[in-house]
């Protein structure tokens, strides 16, 4: 368990007005759920490093696992994956810094629904890098693929999240205005992105109307119009933030659909694997 806690004799004391708990604690949600996409990056961050480290240090057939095509091409998907996470994790909390609070009423729920997803898939595939011995108790990237999928559940599960942005739709348009227009920066950056966010935009002023006729049917899709919210956020943020490598393969594969579903497929050349792979050793 994450935690294990027993109340016997505690002493404390009530925070609000009694009855009112669940608005009293409301104020704290959105900083949990910030800590919650931390977690996540940090936990794929964790398990990118410790899977270049092995291929760096493990030889097979005459190299390291590091120089073999297909297994670059695995370890520069996962570093991908995880820049994004941080990347967009650190924009969030300098948002928390500057006092954005209509960018973090919106982009918040967005970052905690998709970041602490990807959390999982990437341990999983981590641990795969390392074979057997990644799976064992005593290495320690079991026990990260265990804890993975809390930061998903804490403070809203992925449909809670999903919700939370379509309230903040209907009821705070402000927020949703800001959150398109910070990843509207990258406008011109890259076509291909371009593209996406006119559909997103689309999507949600449709989602809009159609939320007076059937709520039921923008509900319905959500977790789509979330999941597209979340790539398209940080498909901008690494074209303003990161080197083209990187930036131009997510949108390549996470925006334009040109990658697999699977981590290790990568459309691109060594040349970019390996600026990849040494972008996430050098960090």
């Amino acid at each position: 368990a994450s935690a294990e806690v027993e109340l016997d004799g505690t002493w404390a004391v009530r925070l609000g007005e009694e009855g009112r708990g669940p608005r009293t604690v409301a104020g704290t949600i959105s900083a949990i759920r910030l800590d919650a996409v931390l977690g996540a990056a940090g936990l794929m961050r964790h398990c990118v490093t410790r899977a270049v480290h092995h291929a760096r240090h493990r030889e097979a057939f005459g190299s390291s696992l590091i120089d073999k095509p297909l297994m670059q091409n695995v370890l520069a998907d996962l570093a991908l994956e995880s820049e994004a996470a941080t990347t967009l994790a650190m924009r969030l909390a300098a948002a928390v810094d500057a006092g954005e609070t209509e960018l973090i009423r919106a982009a918040v729920p967005v970052a905690k629904f998709w970041v602490t997803k990807r959390a999982t898939p990437v341990a999983a595939e981590a641990m795969e890098c390392l074979g057997g011995n990644g799976y064992v108790e005593e290495h320690g990237l079991a026990r990260v693929f265990r804890e993975s999928p809390v930061t998903s559940m804490w403070e809203g599960t992925g449909n809670i999240n999903a919700l939370d942005v379509l309230r903040a739709m209907s009821l705070q348009p402000r927020s949703m205005e800001v959150l398109l227009g910070e990843i509207d920066r990258a406008r011109g950056a890259d076509p291909r992105l371009d593209k996406a966010v006119d559909e997103v935009a689309t999507f949600l002023q449709a989602a809009s109307r159609e939320a007076r006729r059937d709520p039921a049917a923008v509900e319905a899709g959500a977790r789509w119009m979330v999941e597209r919210l979340a790539l398209v956020l940080q498909a901008s943020l690494l074209l303003r933030h990161a080197p083209s490598p990187v930036a131009t393969t997510f949108v390549a594969t996470r925006v334009a659909g040109g990658g697999g579903a699977l981590f290790g497929t990568l459309p691109v050349g060594r040349k970019t694997t390996q600026a990849i792979v040494d972008r996430a050793l050098a960090d």
